[in-house]
């Protein structure tokens, strides 16, 4: 492929012929108190832990994914994803879900045998979190058909098998607390996307499985892990 060739990363909105051109990627890790259980941890609302994926580890619509190379261990995350369509620096929480254009249902995939081992060591979790097609993400449905879903059923199933079943209500750090936080940070631009975390009930994932989830009023997404 010819330099100026490479696509830019875009998500299809639902009910138009727009697509949502992505500009980075952040997500937001222990943020629903069972899954830091899980994990091995207590819960408490300090400062979010925040990592980036590369915009090419999205896949938009869902489909097959390739089970990525030098890893045991793949694991399914179900989350709620903010799409930003106006941005800022600095931005106070009464007024952060102003700069929200939509919502998405996103896997966060895992290398967990990656991820086990950085936090041993105190290494970045880039290998864990940041890999190709680490991101599934359903198409994204504007604020002015979701509102601001804070209060639904998020769930996903493997091969048929319920594996995570919550609540967004369950979310230690809300959409406008995340971006007001997170702008702090860094100065959000329209076109950023935030994984907001996943519940508990987390899993492996091997070549052949079928997964779905969603979140209601939100969308589905479904993906099937090939070799």
């Amino acid at each position: 492929m010819d330099l100026f060739d490479i696509p830019v990363s875009r998500v299809p909105v639902v009910g138009t012929s727009d697509e949502f051109p992505v500009h980075r990627v952040y997500c937001i890790g222990r943020n629903y108190a069972d899954h830091v259980r899980e994990m091995g941890a207590e819960p408490d609302r300090t400062p979010p832990v925040y990592f980036l994926k590369p915009i090419d580890s999205l896949v938009p619509g869902g489909g097959d994914v390739t089970y990525p190379p030098r890893t045991e261990e793949l694991h399914h995350e179900i989350e709620l994803v903010v799409a930003i369509g106006t941005g800022g620096s600095e931005i106070a929480a009464e007024k952060a879900l102003e700069h929200v254009f939509g919502y998405a249902v996103g896997v966060d995939l895992t290398r967990r045998d990656h991820q086990a081992a950085a936090k041993k060591s105190g290494g970045p979790w880039d290998t864990a979190k940041s890999f190709e097609q680490a991101g599934p993400i359903s198409a994204i449905r504007p604020v002015a058909e979701t509102g601001h879903p804070a209060n639904a059923r998020i769930w996903l199933s493997v091969s048929g098998d319920l594996r995570q079943a919550a609540n967004l209500s369950e979310i230690m750090w809300g959409v406008a607390d995340a971006i007001a936080d997170l702008s702090t940070l860094y100065t959000l631009r329209a076109g950023d996307l935030l994984f907001t975390g996943t519940p508990s009930g987390v899993g492996a994932l091997v070549p052949g499985d079928r997964v779905a989830g969603g979140i209601d009023g939100v969308g589905e997404i479904a993906i099937t892990v090939v070799k």
